[in-house]
């Protein structure tokens, strides 16, 4: 490493946020990457540790000690080459990932780890800023034409690399903009849909074709995408939300978290959104504290809430993991986004016994503690409470994909209504159906934008197989 010494001598330094207060009032990114001599420092506590754990602590197993010690060098050039070597879409994960390499660096084990994260979003940053992410065009056309349903991440990653290895790839989208769940999923303070666009341009250039307002199972017939190509991937997302079976759960002012988030999104890409659910004013509940409920905090922030309650059915994490226990494992730990930064009330062992209210509208939400026994919830007796709510979001988290798809071309599912597909053995990633493939969230569940960059990529390299016998695209 450029600084063996470095782990001892630097402090991590976190990515700097814009205030509070100025951040909320738009829908802009707010973190600030580091400046190339904190980059510098930073990359000069990566310890030369012989097993890198980070590598495979890491989904989609990216090379960080090299381009750590890159970095440490200021050579961003061949930074961003071995960063893209592994991950496709670093501008994504740098901004979105909540980072299980750095769970896995070998200095968590008693120190702070390496910020790699936000090395990575450094990285590529200055290779926007550059021009150094440029089109990789395959001169070499193999004639073999390949559809992709879904354009999320794992959608786009198999996308690129088949398009890589010379393939004719067209990507069919459902929605009317291309990205899945980071185009309509993620707010944009987290991550701006710029930087969808300027990945779609440059896959444009490689050769994929992108089609939006095409719902397979709707008004795009699944045999005609099986007889009109030589391999589909089914890319979808997991969308089919959790419900909350209580009384009054009908009652206009609850909703699923995507039916908040998805349309201020459009609304922000300046779409006129008839309807669309505002908590300016009122009293927000989001019941779930994942990142999907962290995003409707932020959201109902910038709106300008008057109250806002997130409330966990699971028991509060404690502040520090036991890293001999844990380590080098992703730890469960209490955790505090920057939306919660701006502005919640926070409580967990929660339950909600029953959604309240008045000629049809929501005015209140009962609720009461819970303890957590051999596995069983039991609701702690004297513990009813009633909380004002106007608006009540369920953030709880996605059951399964969307089944029309999958009915649509008839593959096997798993016990839980996934696209079964295996990613062992000969024919990884393939389903039932002849030359149909799954990756990402439709095939594996809910999961991370970095988890269905693998699987994309990982099928992209099976897909490619099954055509041409054999491929040089990476495992």
């Amino acid at each position: 490493m450029g600084k063996v010494t470095g782990f001892m001598e630097f402090d991590r330094l976190a990515e700097e946020n814009l205030p509070v207060k100025d951040r909320v009032r738009n829908y802009k990114e707010f973190v600030l990457h580091l400046t190339d001599d904190q980059a510098k420092q930073q990359g000069a506590r990566c310890m030369d540790c012989g097993i890198p754990f980070c590598t495979t602590g890491c989904p989609i197993n990216n090379i960080i000690p090299d381009w750590n010690d890159l970095v440490y060098h200021q050579d961003w050039r061949n930074a961003i080459d071995v960063l893209h070597s592994t991950n496709n879409f670093p501008d994504f994960t740098g901004r979105i990932c909540p980072a299980p390499c750095e769970a896995a660096c070998t200095l968590n084990i008693n120190n702070d780890p390496v910020g790699i994260k936000s090395i990575e979003h450094a990285i590529i940053d200055k290779a926007w800023e550059n021009g150094w992410v440029t089109p990789q065009i395959n001169p070499n056309k193999t004639g073999k034409k390949i559809a992709i349903v879904g354009s999320g991440p794992a959608g786009l990653a198999a996308a690129q690399q088949l398009a890589r290895a010379g393939h004719s790839v067209t990507v069919y989208e459902k929605n009317d903009r291309i990205g899945g769940l980071l185009r309509y999923g993620i707010p944009d303070f987290k991550l701006d849909k710029s930087g969808i666009d300027r990945r779609m341009t440059q896959m444009e250039a490689e050769g994929v074709t992108f089609k939006v307002n095409q719902y397979v199972g709707e008004n795009v017939s699944a045999a005609d995408l099986e007889r009109d190509y030589d391999a589909v991937v089914l890319a979808g997302g997991a969308e089919l939300p959790r419900d909350l079976p209580v009384t009054g759960r009908e009652l206009d002012g609850v909703h699923f978290a995507m039916d908040f988030l998805t349309p201020n999104n459009k609304m922000v890409a300046g779409d006129q959104v008839p309807d669309q659910i505002k908590a300016t004013g009122k009293h927000v509940v989001v019941i779930g504290g994942g990142d999907t409920g962290s995003d409707c905090v932020g959201t109902s922030n910038r709106h300008g809430a008057a109250s806002i309650t997130q409330f966990e059915l699971m028991p509060q994490p404690p502040e520090k993991e036991n890293k001999a226990m844990v380590w080098p494992n992703w730890p469960l730990k209490m955790r505090t986004s920057s939306s919660h930064e701006e502005g919640a009330a926070r409580d967990w062992s929660i339950t909600t016994k029953e959604l309240i209210g008045e000629n049809g509208k929501l005015t209140a939400l009962k609720g009461a503690r819970v303890e957590w026994k051999d596995g069983k919830m039991i609701e702690v007796p004297g513990t009813e409470f009633t909380i004002k709510a106007d608006l009540v979001f369920l953030a709880m988290g996605f059951v399964s994909p969307i089944q029309k798809v999958l009915d649509a071309f008839g593959v096997e599912k798993d016990n839980r209504g996934n696209a079964k597909a295996t990613t062992d053995g000969a024919g990884c990633y393939k389903t039932s159906k002849a030359k149909v493939f799954a990756a990402g969230d439709i095939r594996r569940g809910q999961s991370l934008v970095v988890w269905a960059i693998r699987e994309g990529r990982q099928c992209a390299r099976e897909v490619d197989v099954f055509l041409m016998g054999d491929s040089t695209l990476p495992r």
